[in-house]
């Protein structure tokens, strides 16, 4: 036997060689070492070995300092046996999504620990190939491989160990259906969770006949059809939580089958909304006391406010979801009774009226409350503290209430999250909470009558996390000075106000802002060379204001991801690398200024996916460089003075198959802010970019734009011939070449491109017939060809024959179909066609008409012959002759 030197391996660090080196050295050591009564199992110990080989040695180099597995971290064995009978082997929570499945694991290793009780192997994201290796495991109790990858055909494995008591498999990417006596056998399982995967079909009868089950969790699956509960008798007692939410169940729902459900604590049916859920039984009282009750978008019984029979009999509730319902009525006063013991109340998107003047008594317990997008009126209590003294969350956005807001907000001093957003409000917004609110995250007042100072004059802010005064009237110019500790990410958004001044940063300390939109207001002059100092900002909008002048020079170029600065009056030529860092770019728009030059500086934007050029005063060709911007979407260059032809390479753009990896249109949700019956998630609702399609000026939001490809080159002197090579454009969805000089025939590749919705070539030379084959453009909803040099007739086949004259007119010798016209015959597949000019400009005759004239003729004939010598008057003539 070679001699091995041991070595010390940080965790993690080892290679695959090295560890295959080191596995060869190591395994004839662990075999040679004999069965001894305080170390572990020879077999146990390779097994562990081989399972940290399969986990990229996360384990291993930990594992090899001692022969006694079980001295191992996450191992437990008998004190008597010294069979290993507890694994704690969860390691690769940190890994990131793209490694899912990435490692591979055969579970006929686990067969070699007989004594086993609990396994916990949750955040690996390996990839089981099998589930044999569970089957032998006779005395497991608990079994823990959520965050996996498992197939749901291996269930059938799983239902044979019969001593289970708890069952993990959250998160392992399961699809299909499962066996309906899959859990027949498992008699002990008191825990089961398979929420957060893709099991579809009928929930198995054999899950709601388990007698000892306490908490059970499918939710967030495809599982259909009705519940098979109604028609059984032996559903156990034991269960305390139920949770079927987020499926596309259907039928029916009676808390009456709940009836024997004495230990019920938990009851979440919510996001199945077309399961018909019955709640209210005038004198039935319900044998358990829920704690939690979650019916968000359910088909609910309306009365649930209204009767209140069920509710009024949960004395203990402290979570109670009914958002989503269309609920109607006013505020239930008798909720917020002064013994409530809710802690958390989603009330959000329902019909609700009324005032919060129906909210009289303290809510001392309520630390969550979301009444959002209803329609209450009225006004914000002066004393709001002393009904909500101890909330954390407050959203009252999407109604109707108006006044002014209270400072007595400001004396909630647990506030995180404020969301006072579209109402009616008025006044100034109480600079308290600005500056004097250390536990405020969010701030959000958008979309009311708001003015006064921005930031009511305050300079130093509190907030941690947001900060939406957007939609208002606030004026004046920006704080000349301003600090504050965002956390990570800082977002301000004060679009849509009435701001003015110049927009100058140079005395602001705010390190950790990530989102600036100052956009549509009243900045004038030109951008202080201060804005670089904004080094961790990755979204800039200054769109629609008056600000000129050119772009400052950064020493560090800003690293934006999104970069709006349409509409202003700047001007200068774009000099690369100079403002914005050219390689993180990921949206921009400087559409509708006044910059010039060339622009061959775009093919260095190279992870672009938007660019918006339009409405300048650009010039030069467009260079084939354009070609390298693999990841490029959408690209409107229109309204310039941009000539020469359009580089044929455009064509290899094929927008599939590729990715950057970037975020492309939706800033970083990194931060929420988690509650029993909501969740709330800090992301930055972009206002978007904009594209001229169909005749329209669309905004396109979020990740819209990785469904949607678009090409404006209109409005500028190109020229040349339309490249052929943009039929290899199979999935653009816009193409606007229109307001230019190109010359030539339109090329018949076109009809490639076959999720085309809107072609615009008017305006051009463009000469020849229209190809008949773009009649099979099915998608095709806008299409012009007008004020062009084209000849023939007008395609009356297919999608073309749906677009009016306008489409085609200015076409002097283009004509319209009709059935007295003649057009030359076609070449194409499709047989003779009376629209196309035939070759060397001669015209070939339509077989009909050549049949109607001959007729005409004989039958005229033999009506003159009959004249002649029938009629008196026709002989009379003759015998003159």
């Amino acid at each position: 036997m070679g001699f091995c030197r041991r070595r010390r391996f940080p965790e993690g660090s080892i290679s695959r060689n090295l560890k295959m080196r080191l596995w060869q050295c190591v395994l004839p050591l662990v075999l040679a070492v004999p069965l001894v009564s305080d170390a572990c199992f020879t077999e146990e110990r390779i097994a562990l070995l081989q399972i940290g080989d399969s986990l990229m040695g996360t384990t291993a180099a930990g594992w090899l300092d001692t022969d006694d597995c079980c001295s191992w971290g996450g191992v437990t064995c008998s004190n008597d046996t010294r069979r290993v009978t507890t694994l704690q082997l969860s390691f690769n929570g940190d890994l990131p999504e793209s490694e899912l499945c990435s490692m591979k694991l055969n579970s006929t290793v686990f067969s070699a620990f007989p004594e086993l009780q609990f396994l916990d192997f949750s955040m690996n994201r390996v990839l089981f190939q099998s589930s044999d290796g569970f089957v032998g495991l006779s005395k497991l109790r608990r079994l823990d491989l959520s965050y996996n990858c498992f197939k749901a055909s291996y269930m059938e494995s799983l239902g044979k160990l019969v001593t289970l008591e708890v069952l993990h498999l959250e998160f392992t990417t399961m699809v299909g259906a499962l066996p309906d006596s899959v859990f027949e056998n498992l008699r002990d399982l008191k825990e089961l969770d398979l929420s957060n995967n893709q099991l579809t079909g009928n929930l198995p009868v054999s899950i709601f006949t388990l007698p000892l089950i306490e908490h059970l969790n499918v939710s967030q699956n495809m599982f259909e059809g009705s519940i098979p509960w109604s028609s059984r008798s032996n559903i156990s007692s034991s269960y305390r939580t139920l949770d079927i939410s987020m499926n596309n169940l259907s039928g029916n729902f009676s808390f009456l089958w709940l009836r024997n459900l004495t230990n019920l604590e938990k009851l979440y049916l919510s996001g199945n909304v077309h399961l018909a859920v019955c709640v209210n039984f005038p004198g039935w009282t319900p044998p358990f006391q829920l704690k939690e009750l979650l019916l968000s978008g359910c088909d609910i019984d309306k009365t649930i406010f209204a009767q209140p029979h069920f509710l009024r009999t949960q004395n203990y509730l402290e979570v109670l979801d009914l958002s989503n319902n269309s609920l109607s009525g006013s505020i239930p006063r008798w909720l917020f009774a002064q013994q409530s013991t809710l802690l958390y109340l989603n009330l959000e998107n329902n019909l609700l009226s009324g005032s919060l003047d129906q909210i009289i008594s303290t809510q001392t317990n309520l630390l969550a409350i979301s009444l959002s997008l209803n329609r209450i009126s009225g006004h914000l209590p002066a004393n709001i503290s002393s009904i909500l003294p101890n909330a954390t969350l407050f959203d009252l956005s999407g109604n109707t209430i108006s006044g002014e807001i209270p400072s007595d907000l400001c004396n909630i001093s647990n506030m995180e999250y404020l969301d006072l957003s579209n109402n009616n409000l008025s006044g100034e917004l109480p600079s308290c909470l600005f500056a004097d609110h250390p536990i405020l995250k969010t701030l959000k007042v958008s979309n009311n009558k708001l003015g006064g100072l921005i930031l009511g004059g305050k300079s130093n802010l509190s907030i941690r996390w947001e900060i939406y005064l957007d939609g208002n009237n606030f004026e004046g110019g920006l704080p000349q000075y301003l600090t504050g500790n965002f956390e990570f990410q800082g977002t301000m958004d004060f679009h849509g106000n009435k701001l003015s001044g110049k927009l100058d940063v140079s005395l602001w300390i705010l390190p950790n802002l990530w989102t600036l939109n100052l956009a549509s207001n009243n900045l004038t002059g030109e951008i202080d060379p201060s804005i670089c100092n904004l080094t961790s900002i990755n979204l800039l909008d200054i769109s629609n204001n008056n600000i000129s002048g050119s772009l400052p020079n950064c020493n560090n170029p800003l690293a934006l991801l999104f970069l709006n600065m349409s509409g202003n009056l700047l001007s200068g030529e774009i000099v690369p690398h100079s403002f914005f860092s050219n390689a993180t770019i990921t949206a921009l728009d400087i559409s509708y200024n006044q910059f010039t030059g060339n622009i061959d500086w775009i093919h260095t934007l190279g992870t672009v996916r938007y660019i918006s050029l339009g409405s300048n005063k650009f010039n030069g060709q467009i260079s084939p460089n354009l070609c390298r911007l693999h990841y490029l979407r959408i690209i409107d260059l229109s309204d310039n003075q941009l000539s020469g032809p359009l580089p044929p390479c455009i064509g290899d753009l094929s927008f599939q198959g590729k990715s950057s990896n970037l975020l492309y249109w939706s800033l970083i949700c990194g931060r929420w802010i988690q509650y029993p019956a909501f969740k709330y998630t800090s992301c930055y609702d972009q206002r978007g970019f904009r594209f001229l399609t169909k005749y329209n000026l669309y905004t396109y939001r979020q990740n819209f734009i990785d469904m949607f490809q678009g090409f404006d080159f209109s409005d500028n002197m190109l020229s040349g011939e339309i490249p052929p090579e943009l039929g290899y454009l199979t999935n653009l969805k816009a193409l606007n070449l229109s307001q230019n000089n190109f010359v030539g025939k339109i090329p018949e590749s076109l009809v490639n491109m076959t999720e085309i919705e809107s072609l615009d070539l008017s305006h051009n030379a463009l000469s020849g017939a229209i190809p008949r084959q773009l009649s099979q453009l099915s998608s095709l909803a806008v299409f012009s060809v007008a004020y062009n040099n084209l000849s023939g007739c007008v395609p009356d086949a297919g999608q073309l024959s749906l677009f009016n004259m306008t489409s085609f007119e200015g076409n002097r010798d283009l004509r319209e179909a009709s059935p007295g016209s003649v057009c030359a015959a076609s070449s194409s597949p499709d047989g003779p066609s009376r629209w196309q000019p035939g070759a060397g400009g001669e015209e070939v005759r339509d077989p009909a008409l050549y049949a109607v004239s001959a007729a005409s003729f004989v039958l005229s004939f033999w009506i003159t012959v009959g004249f002649i010598f029938c009629h008196s008057y026709g002989q009379r003539m003759v015998l003159k002759l």
